[in-house]
């Protein structure tokens, strides 16, 4: 029986993939500091006999020394999240992405573990070629717009975990991810799929950022863990970096649109300029488009679940916390 950690393991992405573990029979340690994490997210794990939760940053070293010394393999997911906590907490982000990747590495290599890195779709920057394929090469904006920091945060991480693995022989794989999407994800730190959802359910505005014809590829969260799995169980995948996420392209105006309508919503929509939704001078891509073909070659894998269908899962998520007395930022 295989024994993964997973940082991060309360998060959205995280408590995913570790149902999606615990049922394919691994035993899972969670560590998280509940910063953008939840215990809400795991409660219904909480009594598996192959789980173990510790509730902790993954900078302290020696809790570390000890998850990593006993399990197998690490996934390592836990980061600072979403563009307005990036913005609002610059420092955070960058000591966190940083520092906290360093103490996993370092701590990986002291027992040989496996490491798999989750990166970000973030760090194409304003490029211009789509679809965007791993090796291309990466525009940044000024050191002067705090959203760039998250971007070189996960750039330095992805670095430093590829020389791990050149200079000292570290398995090491990066997967990088195009806005993950579907049950159990907040709009707190301005995810906008479930920030439509919930708003379109309240009946209330529908907050466009921009002029709402920024295009975007919405993975659904099951296809996404499926694919970590698939690339953790790979030897050919070790010491490469992968996109995961859908081809399948959508403007955010036609997103808020197809909420409204497969949620029965009779909510406006309302676009709100950028200087208004985050700070002056705010820069976002007017497109984002991963090429899947390298992570189709090596593990076989593509997404298997349409846009809508996502859009279904994760209204009638909302719709059940609402009969239950849930209550989602």
């Amino acid at each position: 029986m295989k024994h993964a950690l997973i940082t991060g393991g309360a998060g959205f992405i995280g408590s995913h993939l570790t149902e999606r573990l615990l049922g394919a029979g691994y035993r899972v340690t969670i560590i998280d500091d509940l910063s953008t994490g939840r215990m809400a997210n795991i409660a219904h794990l909480e009594n598996h006999p192959q789980l173990r939760i510790a509730i902790e940053d993954i900078r302290n070293v020696n809790v570390m020394d000890r998850l990593v010394s006993e399990c197998d393999l690490i996934f390592h997911l836990a980061a600072a999240v979403g563009v307005e906590k990036i913005i609002s907490e610059p420092i955070a982000t960058i000591e966190i992405n940083i520092g906290g990747t360093e103490v996993v590495l370092q701590t990986a290599r002291r027992y040989r573990k496996k490491v798999l890195v989750a990166s970000t779709s973030e760090i194409y920057g304003k490029g211009t070629r789509f679809p965007f394929h791993e090796d291309d090469d990466r525009l940044m904006g000024p050191t002067t717009r705090s959203r760039w920091s998250y971007a070189a945060s996960k750039a330095i991480d992805e670095f430093l975990a590829l020389a791990y693995h050149k200079e000292v022989g570290l398995p090491v794989v990066i997967f990088r991810l195009f806005n993950t999407v579907g049950p159990r994800q907040t709009g707190q730190y301005g995810m906008v799929l479930p920030r439509f959802v919930k708003a379109a359910l309240d009946g209330q505005p529908l907050r466009v950022y921009g002029d709402g014809a920024q295009s975007r590829c919405f993975g659904n969260v099951h296809d996404v863990v499926d694919a970590i799995q698939r690339l953790a169980e790979s030897p050919d995948a070790v010491g490469q970096v992968f996109n995961i996420g859908t081809d399948e392209e959508v403007t955010i105006f036609e997103l808020a649109e197809r909420v409204k309508a497969r949620a029965g919503s009779v909510s406006p929509i309302q676009f709100i300029p950028y200087d208004e939704a985050y700070e002056a001078g705010f820069e976002d891509f007017r497109r984002r488009v991963p090429s899947l073909e390298r992570i189709a070659a090596v593990v076989d894998w593509k997404p298997s679940t349409a846009l809508n269908e996502t859009i279904d899962q994760i209204i009638a998520y909302y719709r059940e916390e609402m009969q239950h007395g849930g209550n989602h930022p």
